[in-house]
């Protein structure tokens, strides 16, 4: 029997909000990976972002929220996307092939203090898979904002921190994905905010 228009509307309203729950089931994972992130910040380590297709909007997004805090009064902290620049990344990918297009720049680009934050909708990209598992080999602290559930990448645990968007709806999990990077951003902030919480040294 066919859904009433209510019903319907009902159960698209229930896909896009359980994602949201699902996330706020995992908030000491989440403050996990942002006191992490305080942590690399306080010592001087940058933030790389990158992802492909919509998600390398994402990734601009990411880096700009954290560079440029739109937040009167908020720390500007270290980041940049490897997503910008066109000629790199089709430099990269005629030579050595699309799975290596952030890779490659993470290898020439990080230090071991750095972060590397991965965002994937379906958890599959390869290049971004690829991207985290130099960057583990680096020394970087590894993040990834996923969808469904998490795919290959949670699967390598090549991740020290994954954030799922559960739902395989790439609408809904591009909009959980924002939440998700704005919630990290908020409590990175958290933690530089708090006496004691990171080590007496200071980031200028």
């Amino acid at each position: 029997m066919d859904q009433t228009p209510l019903a319907r509307a009902q159960d698209a309203f229930a896909r896009r909000v359980e994602p949201a729950l699902a996330l706020a089931e995992e908030a000491g994972q989440v403050a996990e990976a942002c006191h992490a992130m305080a942590e690399r910040f306080h010592g001087g380590g940058r933030l790389v972002v990158f992802g492909s297709g919509e998600a390398a909007t994402d990734a601009q997004h990411i880096a700009v929220e954290f560079v440029h805090p739109v937040i009167v009064g908020k720390r500007a902290l270290p980041a940049f996307s490897l997503t910008n620049d066109v000629a790199t990344i089709t430099g990269i990918t005629a030579v050595a092939g699309a799975e290596e297009v952030f890779a490659h720049q993470l290898r020439h680009l990080a230090v071991p203090g750095d972060m590397a934050l991965g965002v994937s909708a379906t958890g599959n990209c390869a290049d971004v898979l690829r991207a985290l598992e130099t960057a583990r080999a680096l020394g970087l602290l590894t993040l990834a904002l996923v969808g469904g559930d998490g795919g290959a990448i949670r699967e390598s645990g090549v991740a020290d921190h994954v954030l799922a968007a559960r739902s395989h709806d790439p609408r809904v999990v591009k909009e959980t994905h924002v939440t998700m990077y704005h919630v990290l951003w908020e409590l990175v902030h958290v933690f530089f905010e708090q006496p004691g919480v990171l080590a007496p040294r200071v980031v200028t």
